[in-house]
């Protein structure tokens, strides 16, 4: 597995220590688990932003996020999402849907 190193404010240090021990983990474990945590959730972040504003469609918005287009739905269902495509972009993706 290859090493990086990154500078962290002694605030986020401490930080790091409490929720390590607060899982009975060692600070690099901890560190996988945030980091892997993290970028799912900027990816969905990112995914739901680009759908929202009519950027990308409901398929390539679920591919932004790294998940199913079930998931993908039931995030939008959670966070209330509507989209800016048009009727044929929605058609498209029906359409896809409905070829998996």
């Amino acid at each position: 597995m290859p090493s990086i190193s990154a500078r962290i404010p002694d605030d986020e240090r401490d930080e790091l220590e409490e929720v390590a021990e607060l899982l009975g983990e060692d600070k690099s474990a901890t560190i996988r688990k945030a980091l892997d945590e993290g970028l799912k959730q900027i990816r969905v972040r990112v995914a739901a932003e680009r759908y929202q504003s009519g950027e990308i469609s409901v398929n390539q918005a679920a591919r932004v996020a790294g998940v199913s287009l079930a998931e993908w739905l039931e995030i939008c269902r959670e966070r209330n999402l509507t989209t800016q495509l048009k009727p044929e972009d929605l058609e498209r993706d029906a359409d896809a849907a409905l070829d998996l």
